[in-house]
């Protein structure tokens, strides 16, 4: 807005020339109240942004030691409480306090992954609802004093301990050969060996023997039972030997019988009773050897 003044001394009567115009330098009007508007709104902001900073660090638990139960200390990063983690999580060691139990819980599997230099899988564990996966070249079961318990590779599978026990009803399957110095059932219970559809053979270089300390030994077959030895004989030391169903020979005369019996062998090695006589009443072409 133009205006017109006149400025007048003390001791002077100069007057300014007439129609000399005065400009007023600055802000007035709305566009004043609109910069304390946006001054004021831009304080208001500073001190909401103050005030969510400090909420955020009292919820956080923000420390120079960490954050909440993050603590950063010399030798890593210490966790305190239950952590959730949403992607996966890389550490060198992980391991829990002295007087707390580890535990890792996930609502659908836990897969732990070993890698080589080149970032290639070499092992992994993986526990899922149902199953238990373990992927690796090798897998060992040690003991507290670093005693083998169980392995397993490609190629074999071996148990350390001193004693393997089986519990189930059914036993246990083996669809390949056994080899163990000793098979024994547990006490008062019975040692069941049955090859259902194939043979049974059991080898030893320096012998074999089957012992029951307190009942009896039975092997059953369908076919034919051989006992067959190379170099040696077969023995057969007991106080009674029963062959219960031998066949009858021939008999004898009127009166020779008198309850007892001659064991006769055939040519090809058969058994077969022959009633006792007076001198031997086997007959080498009887008809129980035809």
């Amino acid at each position: 807005m133009v205006r017109e003044q006149y400025l007048t001394t003390q001791g002077s009567s100069l007057q300014r020339p007439e129609n000399q115009y005065v400009y007023k330098i600055g802000i007035y009007g709305w566009r004043k109240r609109c910069l304390y508007l946006f001054v004021l709104l831009l304080l208001i902001i500073l001190v909401v942004n103050f005030a969510l900073t400090i909420w955020i660090l009292k919820v956080m638990w923000f420390s120079t030691d960490g954050m909440g139960h993050l603590r950063v200390t010399e030798n890593g990063i210490r966790l305190e409480g239950e952590s959730e983690f949403l992607f996966p999580l890389y550490a060198k060691e992980i391991r829990s306090r002295t007087d707390s139990p580890l535990l890792v819980d996930s609502s659908q599997n836990v897969t732990i992954n070993a890698r080589d230099s080149n970032g290639h899988v070499t092992g992994r564990l993986t526990m899922g609802p149902n199953t238990l996966q373990a992927h690796g070249k090798h897998f060992e079961v040690l003991s507290n004093t670093g005693r083998m318990l169980f392995s397993a590779a490609e190629k074999e599978v071996v148990v350390g301990a001193d004693r393997l026990r089986v519990t189930g009803a059914e036993g246990a399957i083996f669809e390949h050969s056994v080899e163990t110095p000793v098979v024994r059932a547990e006490p008062f219970k019975q040692l069941r060996l049955e090859s259902p559809t194939r043979c049974l053979s059991i080898d030893a270089p320096k012998g074999v023997q089957i012992k029951a300390r307190a009942g009896n030994i039975e092997a059953s077959s369908q076919r034919d039972i051989v006992l067959h030895t190379s170099e040696g004989t077969v023995v057969l030391d007991a106080e009674t030997v029963k062959l219960p169903k031998l066949p009858h020979g021939s008999q004898g005369g009127p009166g020779r019988s008198q309850g007892l019996y001659e064991v006769c062998v055939c040519p090809d090695g058969m058994l077969y009773l022959s009633v006792a006589g007076v001198g031997s009443t086997c007959q080498e072409y009887s008809r129980v050897c035809q």
